[in-house]
C-alpha cells in the first residue's frame, strides 16, 4: 500500500481515508475501473517513490496515464512554499484541456480536500491554514474557485454542485 503508515496534514486521519472517498465520489460521476482505480492512485506519484512505470506495470497504460495527467510538478528543487502558485496555476491551465475522465477524478479530490477543510475549520478555525504550504485563506479560495470553473463539463452532477456549495460556505464568497 503505497500510502501506508501516512496521515492527512496536520491530522491523525489516515490518507488512506481520502483516497477512498475520492474514489467513492468519482463513482458517482462513472462506472468506469479504469477511472476509478486511477482515483484510488491519484496521489502516488506525487506522495510516494512509485513512478509512471511502475503504476503502468501494475494497473496498466490507462490508469498510469491517468495518474500522471492528475499530478502536479512538484519542483523538488525548490521549496514547496516557493513554488505553491505556480503549481495551481499549472494545474488550473492543464486542467481546461483535460479529459473528462481526468476532470472527474480532480473533482473526486477537490471535494474530499474541501470536505475535510470544512471539517477541520470547523473544530480549529484559523489555525488550520498553517498546515498548508500557502497559510493565506483567500489564495486556496482563488485556487478552489479557478479548479471549480474549470469542471464546468461536470456542473450538473450532485458532486460539481457540491464542490461549488462547499467553496462558497467555506471562503464565505
Amino acid at each position: 500500500m503505497a500510502h501506508k503508515g501516512i496521515c492527512r496534514k496536520g491530522t491523525a486521519t489516515p490518507y488512506m481515508t481520502h483516497l477512498e472517498e475520492t474514489a467513492d465520489i468519482v463513482k458517482t460521476l462513472t462506472d468506469n475501473k479504469t477511472v476509478i482505480a486511477a482515483a484510488y492512485l491519484h496521489d502516488v506519484l506525487e506522495d510516494t517513490d512509485y513512478t509512471a512505470a511502475e503504476i503502468e506495470e501494475l494497473f496498466g497504460k490507462e490508469v498510469a496515464r491517468l495518474v500522471e495527467s492528475e499530478t502536479e510538478n512538484k519542483y523538488h528543487d525548490r521549496p514547496k512554499a516557493d513554488t505553491w502558485k505556480i503549481r495551481k496555476e499549472e494545474t488550473i491551465h492543464h486542467l481546461r484541456h483535460a479529459s473528462l475522465e481526468t476532470k472527474m477524478i480532480t473533482l473526486g479530490d477537490k471535494l474530499s480536500n474541501i470536505r475535510s477543510i470544512k471539517r477541520d475549520y470547523e473544530q480549529i478555525g484559523n489555525q488550520l491554514w498553517e498546515r498548508f504550504n500557502q497559510s493565506d485563506p483567500q489564495m486556496h479560495a482563488w485556487y478552489y474557485r479557478s479548479i471549480c470553473q474549470s469542471l464546468t463539463e461536470l456542473e450538473e452532477t450532485a458532486a460539481w454542485k457540491e464542490l461549488d456549495c462547499l467553496i462558497k460556505e467555506v471562503f464565505n464568497y
